[in-house]
């Protein structure tokens, strides 16, 4: 659904845009890949990055399917007269995925592997991602050749690999784009920031009233103020400067023309 329009993003207008009935389908979709899939979700920082970062922005135009992370795209979806749907944060959804993945029929076809924080991390959030599964997992720390002869040495036949990637915006774009060209078999790779670490409960996650209006961001502000200074505190009047610039000035190159509607 289409608002009032004021302004005209490419990079918004990739966002796959859903409604909360709309979840359970994507679930369904995602978890019977034909093909080498990436699943991304763009955020506020993730908005900043690419416009300072022309690999970045290469790398996330390749993601196959983009969702809406936060309230910052949210008002950037409004601003560009789309619907903003549900919030689909990574921390909630890749759970739930990989559940329905899991849970699933199918569920033996999948071979399962987790990539990123460091250790005993890295291997404690993949414990409670994946259950009594058995998974292979790697830090977030390699050299980007060493994430893709690590899934190759572990790859079986006629398995789905299930890669979830908790490196951070943007290297684990980076990394699932090369993969993605890697792989010659249905995939699913999904790029989950922190997820790692909060599935390890490393990090603690907002209350409940805070992720519900849309303001994890803030809560996280104020228990990592150094950290995250710069990109709350600095990044969001950014954003928006973006924001408003892209969506004036709103040509896009013709390399990247078929990326931006590239959905699956």
């Amino acid at each position: 659904m289409k608002t009032s329009q004021l302004l005209y993003d490419p990079v918004i207008h990739k966002l796959k845009l859903l409604e909360e009935d709309d979840v359970k389908p994507l679930l369904e979709e995602l978890t019977a890949p034909e093909k080498p899939t990436i699943v991304g979700f763009l955020n506020q920082h993730g908005y900043n990055l690419i416009q300072q970062d022309k690999r970045a922005r290469r790398h996330f135009l390749q993601v196959n399917y983009l969702l809406r992370d936060g309230i910052g795209i949210k008002l950037a979806c409004s601003l560009n007269g789309l619907e903003p749907g549900a919030n689909l944060n990574g921390t909630d959804f890749i759970p739930a995925l990989i559940d329905h993945a899991l849970q699933s029929e199918q569920s033996e076809r999948y071979q399962l592997f987790a990539m990123g924080t460091c250790e005993p991390w890295t291997e404690e959030g993949a414990n409670a991602l994946f259950g009594d599964r058995d998974f292979h997992a790697i830090d977030g720390f390699q050299p980007t050749e060493r994430y893709l002869e690590f899934v190759e040495e572990h790859l079986e036949p006629g398995k789905v690999p299930l890669i979830v990637m908790g490196m951070g915006m943007p290297r684990q774009e980076e990394v699932a784009v090369k993969l993605q060209r890697q792989l010659k078999r249905p995939a699913l790779m999904v790029c989950g920031g922190a997820i790692l670490d909060f599935a390890a409960q490393r990090f603690n996650r907002a209350p409940a009233a805070f992720r519900k209006i849309g303001m994890e961001w803030a809560y996280r502000l104020l228990m990592e103020p150094r950290r995250l200074f710069a990109r709350y505190v600095i990044g969001i009047p950014q954003f928006f400067y973006y924001i408003v610039r892209n969506g004036r000035d709103s040509n896009v190159p013709v390399s990247e023309q078929s990326a931006y509607n590239r959905k699956s």
